[in-house]
């Protein structure tokens, strides 16, 4: 591994009066070119930049050559470098400067020594590599860098989320549907109660056939995500619809130019092609990536099969202005084996071979399963201003299909004709529609009493235009035998923020703001009878309704040592109406979150190698949640609930060897008894599925080693999952989960093997549990009135190796 060393010169400066150097907020260091040979001393490239007015590289040349590879490498990481500035007071000004770039040996020691420090003349600064993250609204708001952490096994961009503490996730419908995610003691479903946006863009669906903000991540390329930003609450005034645990928001990258080919082999026939290419003249902001992922899955009926493209592209419309052009593809064909009896596995009487291992992945089902398709694309204009200010502008649209078809009960909802046996609750959801919208931040830059103010003004407008339906299936050949719901939807949500955070004294900051939301529903329930007790009529409705919400949010730091601070949060959060349940000319109802949060935060170091610990404890209460349904598939309503909790994460950061992130939560999610204060958090019924404790532990270590007197890199990598018993329906408890996944693999010159473990130890273990009433045994059996434990059946051990291939296609100049 090479530590390549970047120090600034100012060359230019006017003498007539004094001038403030170009200070580096963005600098990601170059990239080892994969086809030079091993180093035996350091490589040094001298690079002239021209910087503008805005802190951008318009411009970079080459003065001192360290060979055309090295050459090629300095200077495109000199292109995504950002800086503050220079300034003649508060003018700002376009200068000159030199850049050393060395790229040198790392020299293994037991204690590693920090690098020199060159004597620099005036104006010189040291870029650091790495851009701060804007502060936190709160202890639960993670600015999360990938980085080493993308060695962890994992099978896509949705488990980039357990990266959060407090995060678990679940799937009972197969390799292609949403996961639900299990987030500071909610169960948010596929997005309930968790607002998901991919670079600004929204993925929550409107009024969803499988559940009001069902949000699939699955499209998202794992390579292309280079951070993460989780907030668990509804702190940030820029929070929106259905933030009511929460946003997560995806923030795509590609650090490595040039062309990155991987190709995976691995159990159960699964197969994975990736291909990602960032151009060595631009920006990590400008990619492509292609992801192409079939398997025959775990067991019956788990097939999958699916592909995507992810493209983006930053042009410079000016030194103030840059355009980013970004679009997506997707589509996914995939079965699932659905639900099975406890009872039934344990007496052997599944479809399968008779062993435990057989009854365990077997199914009752087999149509079950769903498709998806996705194609989205979005444009962002980002103006600088003078002072420090910022106008950002982003149009986007997506186009959207989804159907899936579950059975969770068997043979129990049908009401069949007279004399005729039960024709199966399978159930086909099917969604499709198109959404468009605008959003836009301004900062001003303010400054007041000599110090610069952050304000901030937000702005969304949406549209969603979907067709959303339900219906029931025969248990022989699937005909569609009832509709439960059939739906066209227009939902148009406008909504607008304001946010500004103060330092009234050198101790203390202040953060505050406030959003409103707007909502107008159109429904045409086309599902009406025909026939009501006036006579024949048209089978069709249509509803109009109108929602309005408020949702102020604030929070106080308090910086106890120049390390440690002291967080504390409050702001209510809103989940829209689902418009399949509004009536005509309602004031649509929503469900409001009150949370609160206080915790301590503490970091050290800021470079290279860094540790940051957080703790906090947090309070919710709910109007209106929800609750998973096994008879309609889908989540309904059950009244008000309140949470209690509590977690502590840790991250450390050791120079580009060692990346280790744990974090442990705990929260009780209850429904409040009737009558009791608000106060009392901790009483009341215990909300089912919802695990109290959880942990994950993710970590990486990397290093070099000498094998034939070739230089070799090499990885390690470990993923620990601990889920404590979740609760069921009727005061039952599921067992703790405990899963770990490793990962290894080395690298010589351009070319990259690697193997992955996932569930090492094998462990049998249920990825979803509920507890109900059901009869699979046929639809002339009699139904039981005993509710009995079902699941859906976790992975076992998964083996799967990786060939990568780093190539640089351009050629080298003279």
């Amino acid at each position: 591994m090479f530590i390549p060393t970047l120090v600034l010169w100012l060359l230019s400066a006017s003498p007539e009066a004094p001038v403030t150097p170009p200070v580096p907020v963005e600098a990601p260091p170059p990239v080892m070119p994969a086809d030079v040979p091993p180093l035996t001393e350091a490589v040094r490239v001298l690079l002239r930049l021209t910087i503008d007015s805005g802190g951008e590289v318009s411009q970079v040349e080459v003065q001192e050559s360290g060979g055309a590879a090295f050459d090629r490498a300095a200077m495109a990481a000199a292109l995504r470098w950002r800086f503050q500035p220079a300034r003649r007071g508060e003018e700002p000004l376009e200068v000159r400067v030199d850049v050393p770039v060395m790229f040198e040996p790392v020299v293994e020691v037991e204690e590693p020594a920090p690098p020199p420090k060159p004597e620099p003349p005036a104006f010189s600064t040291t870029v650091r590599g790495q851009s701060a993250a804007p502060p936190p609204v709160a202890v639960g708001d993670f600015h999360i860098t990938v980085g080493q952490l993308a060695d962890v096994p994992r099978n896509s961009a949705t488990d980039l989320m357990l990266l959060a503490p407090g995060v678990m996730l679940a799937n009972h419908g197969g390799e292609g549907h949403a996961e639900t995610v299990y987030l500071r003691g909610f169960d948010a479903g596929e997005g309930k109660d968790v607002e998901l946006r991919l670079d600004g863009v929204p993925l929550n669906e409107v009024s969803q056939a499988h559940g009001h903000g069902y949000a699939d991540t699955y499209f998202i390329i794992p390579e292309l995500v280079q951070s993460l930003r989780v907030t668990e609450g509804p702190y940030d005034p820029s929070q929106g619809d259905f933030g009511v645990a929460g946003t997560v928001e995806y923030q795509l990258g590609l650090e490595q130019r040039g062309i990155t080919a991987s190709a995976s082999y691995g159990s159960f026939a699964s197969r994975r092609l990736s291909l990602v290419w960032g151009p060595p003249e631009s920006t990590a902001a400008t990619f492509v990536g292609v992801l192409l992922r079939q398997g025959h899955g775990f067991g019956p009926n788990r097939a999958y099969a699916n592909a995507g493209l992810m493209a983006q592209t930053e042009l410079r419309l000016g030194p103030e202005t840059k355009l980013r052009l970004f679009g997506a593809s997707y589509g996914a064909r995939y079965g699932s084996a659905g639900v099975v009896r406890e009872t039934d596995v344990v007496d052997a009487r599944l479809p399968c071979e008779p062993d435990a291992d057989s009854q365990f992945f077997c199914l009752y089902d087999p149509n079950q399963g769903g498709a998806s398709q996705r194609h989205m694309a979005s444009v962002e204009l980002t103006s600088r201003l003078g002072r420090g200010g910022r106008f950002v502008q982003q149009a986007f649209a997506i186009a959207r299909r989804m159907r899936s078809r579950e059975n969770f009960t068997g043979f129990l909802q049908d009401t069949p004709p007279i004399g005729e046996a039960q024709r199966g609750d399978n159930t086909e959801q099917s969604y499709q529609g198109t959404t468009v919208g605008l959003r836009g931040r301004y900062t001003p830059g303010l400054t007041w009493w000599g110090q610069p103010q952050p304000v901030e003004l937000g702005y969304v407008a949406r549209y969603d235009n979907v067709h959303t339906r339900a219906r029931r299936l025969r248990d022989k050949g699937g005909a569609p035998y009832a509709t439960v719901f059939d739906n066209q939807v227009r939902v148009t949500n406008l909504g607008a923020y304001l946010s500004l955070r103060g330092a009234p004294l050198e101790w203390l900051t202040l953060r505050g703001g406030v959003r409103v939301d707007t909502f107008l529903f159109g429904v045409e329930d086309l599902n009406r009878p025909a026939e009501d007790r006036q006579g024949a009529r048209i089978p069709e409705e249509s509803v109009e309704a109108y929602g309005f919400f408020a949702s102020p949010r604030a929070s106080a730091e308090v910086r106890l040592t120049p390390r440690l601070t002291w967080l504390t949060s409050a702001g209510l959060g809103a989940r829209s109406s689902d418009a399949a349940g509004l009536s005509d000319a309602e004031f649509a109802p929503y469900a409001r979150v009150t949370s609160g949060e206080t915790g301590l935060g503490w970091r050290w170091g800021d470079g290279p190698s860094s540790l940051e610990l957080r703790s906090a404890v947090f309070a919710t209460r709910v109007s209106q949640d929800l609750v998973f349904s096994e008879t309609t598939g889908r989540n309904q309503p059950i009244g008000p609930s309140q949470r209690l909790g509590a977690f502590g994460s840790a991250r450390f950061q050791w120079e580009q060897h060692l990346d280790v992130q744990a974090s442990l939560a705990w929260a009780r999610a209850t429904q409040p008894l009737p009558g009791a204060p608000s106060w009392r958090l901790w009483d009341g019924a215990v909300l089912p599925y919802i695990p109290q404790v959880l942990g994950r532990v993710d970590a990486s270590w990397r290093g070099t080693a000498t094998v034939a007197r070739q230089p070799v890199g090499w990885s390690v990598a470990l993923g620990h999952s601990a889920i404590g018993p979740k609760p069921l329906p009727l005061d039952r408890y599921s067992e703790s989960i405990f899963l770990f996944d490793v990962a290894a693999r080395a690298r010589w010159r351009a070319v990259e093997l690697g193997l992955s473990v996932e569930n090492l130890l094998d462990a049998r273990w249920r990825e979803s549990e509920f507890n109900y009433v059901s009869n699979f045994r046929g639809p002339d059996a009699p139904a039981s009135l005993l509710a009995t434990r079902h699941f859906s059946a976790g992975a076992p051990r998964t083996v799967r190796g990786t060939l990568t291939v780093y190539l640089d296609l351009q050629e080298d100049r003279p």
